[in-house]
């Protein structure tokens, strides 16, 4: 966990007021900072799956709402314009936005699996060591499926033997 997530998780922690408010919210209205403080022996309880279930179905919705303004910010911008260097930087703003839904894309199939790892009960765990992934890191990406460590050892293998 860097140590930014450390510095919040322990501040969190030492706030009295904020360590028991999990115990008296649903999962949806917990933020981070009181999921980030909830004892570690709580670790994927229901509260937590209800708070990344929430996450993860409102990153979605975003997406989905982006998408639509997608739409609409590229039939507006249709016009034809004589001036080349004009329709040049036009063309490029669509390639880029199209390029950031394409991504978006990509991290909606992330997302479903996510939502199904929930269901299934396997979410907040590691698929290469079935340790937990840990609350810190899972707020910062919640659609991570390997540990840190794990992630890191992945990572320097591609580094040194590709793809």
């Amino acid at each position: 966990m860097p140590t930014t997530m450390q510095n919040t998780a322990a501040a969190a922690k030492k706030d009295p007021k904020l360590a028991n408010n999990w115990k008296t919210k649903s999962g949806d209205e917990l933020t981070d900072a009181e999921v980030l403080s909830m004892p570690e022996s709580e670790y994927m309880n229901d509260k937590q799956l209800a708070f990344f279930r929430h996450k993860l179905t409102q990153i979605k919705q975003d997406m989905h709402n982006n998408a639509g303004e997608t739409t609409e910010h590229l039939r507006e911008d249709t016009v034809v314009v004589p001036d080349p260097a004009d329709r040049a930087t036009i063309e490029e703003e669509h390639a880029l936005e199209l390029r950031t839904r394409d991504r978006e894309r990509k991290l909606l199939k992330k997302i479903e699996q996510s939502i199904a790892r929930i269901d299934a009960g396997d979410y907040g765990y590691c698929d290469e060591t079935g340790e937990p992934i840990g609350v810190g890191r899972l707020i910062a990406r919640p659609t991570a499926t390997l540990s840190l460590e794990a992630q890191q050892r992945r990572e320097l293998k591609q580094k040194m033997y590709g793809d």
